[in-house]
């Protein structure tokens, strides 16, 4: 029998997966009647920060660095750059979890607004230093405030429909271990 500790982050681990999966799926779907107009979110980098910052447990570096080189490959980027990249912005909020459980919603935004601006930078400084062809920054940006404008909803959708919040400060498992 499994424990219900591990089903529950089995089953979480599978409504990420699903969740990305969708939100890849309808990327591709070819419905955007304005190609030049505002671009959209970055729903799945949205996703996962939101995740990370709620509980990190949830969310293996495995299976994050899997759905983004995922996304790298059905979106033509540099193969692994933006994997990479995510994964050291996701790694950087899962080690400051536990200081960030009490920080209210809009420090949190903050936060992960600088990590989001951090790994842009750092995308875009790497492709610049091996001469990529690169988006337009105006449009990048803009995407990038969009992703942030998005975060709040992703957070509500988190909590509203899959029920996932933070850790409280103290909060144990259903084993008496420390979350």
């Amino acid at each position: 029998m499994v424990d219900p500790i591990t089903s529950r982050r089995v089953l979480h681990m599978g409504l990420y997966t699903g969740l990305v999966l969708i939100v890849m799926f309808l990327r591709m779907l070819p419905i955007n009647p304005v190609s030049d107009g505002i671009p959209g979110p970055d729903l799945t980098l949205a996703l996962t920060l939101a995740w990370v910052m709620r509980r990190p447990d949830y969310l293996p570096a495995v299976l994050i660095v899997a759905v983004f080189l995922l996304e790298d490959l059905m979106y033509w980027r540099p193969v692994g750059l933006w994997a990479l990249i995510v994964l050291f912005g996701t790694e950087f909020l899962r080690a400051r979890e536990e200081a960030s459980r009490d920080l209210p919603f809009a420090l949190e935004m903050v936060l992960v607004g600088g990590v989001m601006v951090a790994m842009q930078v750092l995308d875009r400084f790497i492709l610049g230093l091996l001469m990529v062809d690169q988006p337009p920054l105006g449009r990048e940006l803009l995407r990038l405030l969009i992703t942030l404008i998005s975060y709040p909803f992703v957070v509500a959708l988190s909590l509203l429909a899959f029920g996932l919040r933070r850790a409280a400060t103290g909060e144990v498992d259903d084993f008496g271990r420390p979350i």
